[in-house]
């Protein structure tokens, strides 16, 4: 479970990003955030996840809102996922899951009886200013996307 509260000043991050490049935390100074973290790419509940934040992502670009979806996998990984189902948002990797860790979403799991670390399906809002604005925990991933732009109209 993360220790993270909103109001807290989101953990700074530097990620290498598809297409090349990174992403930071200063990168998006001024603008807000959704940080969505999933465990896999190309897998049921993580296709489904990333083609709802996509389908709105003019939306969040309209509430001046940036979308990041983050997991372990490579780089090139997320490059065929982007291809695959012709996604337009930035994914980043943190194959180290050293930011996993800073939003304490690398966690313990169990599947069929046998226990492993892995991540816990997590966003986090960001606001302008650099400050945990929504956090959703454990995330279910039927109408999620549109519960996030609500917030981050909101925000």
């Amino acid at each position: 479970m993360h220790g993270l509260q909103i109001g807290d000043k989101a953990p700074d991050f530097d990620m290498v990003r598809t297409g090349g490049g990174s992403c930071s935390l200063k990168s998006l100074s001024g603008r807000k955030a959704v940080l969505y973290f999933y465990p896999k790419d190309d897998t049921s509940g993580c296709t489904k996840e990333a083609i709802d934040f996509n389908a709105l992502k003019a939306d969040f670009a309209a509430a001046g809102t940036e979308i990041i979806g983050i997991s372990p996998d490579p780089v090139a990984s997320h490059d065929k996922f982007k291809a695959k189902y012709d996604l337009d948002l930035t994914l980043a990797s943190d194959e180290s899951k050293t930011m996993s860790e800073a939003y304490g979403v690398w966690t313990q799991k169990s599947m069929y009886g046998r226990s492993y670390m892995g991540v816990e399906r997590t966003t986090f809002l960001i606001d302008a200013a650099g400050r945990i604005a929504g956090i959703w925990s454990k995330v279910k991933v039927p109408g999620h996307a549109e519960e996030v732009l609500k917030a981050a109209r909101a925000a």
